[in-house]
């Protein structure tokens, strides 16, 4: 299950989503908004789906991590708009039937999404600067 979305992402629901009955566990990483990158203090963080294919992209990434790991269930929810400090941008959960193999693909999942970041990313720092990207 993949979801793109403006609303607050709520880590509680994810995981529910990635429980499945052959699972020992529901393995997760929730991603938060920082104050600071890249030297500066951040004061929000904007990601848009420029090209309306970021779902498509991570369905791309949910499937490589069943083809490569023995999971049960990938869900990847990630907020896009305007995020602000400790705000969430990425909740990950995974189902699997042992601690090591969801642990390993919750890891592997979220450096798929750094490498390949679905959606435009723009950070504005406190003194009025910005960095964009993907």
């Amino acid at each position: 299950m993949i979801k793109i979305t403006q609303e607050v992402l709520s880590p509680e629901t994810v995981v529910n989503q990635a429980k499945t009955s052959d699972s020992g566990c529901v393995a997760t990483y929730v991603g938060l908004i920082r104050d600071n990158s890249r030297g500066e203090k951040v004061k929000s963080v904007e990601y848009r789906d420029e090209d309306g294919k970021a779902a498509e992209r991570l369905d791309a990434i949910a499937a490589e991590i069943q083809r490569s790991f023995p999971v049960n269930s990938v869900v990847i929810y990630h907020r896009i708009g305007v995020l602000k400090v400790g705000d969430i941008n990425l909740v990950v959960a995974i189902g699997a039937g042992h601690r090591g193999e969801g642990l390993a693909a919750v890891a592997r999942t979220v450096d798929l999404f750094k490498e390949r970041l679905p959606t435009a990313k723009k950070e504005t720092y406190l003194d009025g600067t910005t960095f964009a990207g993907h």
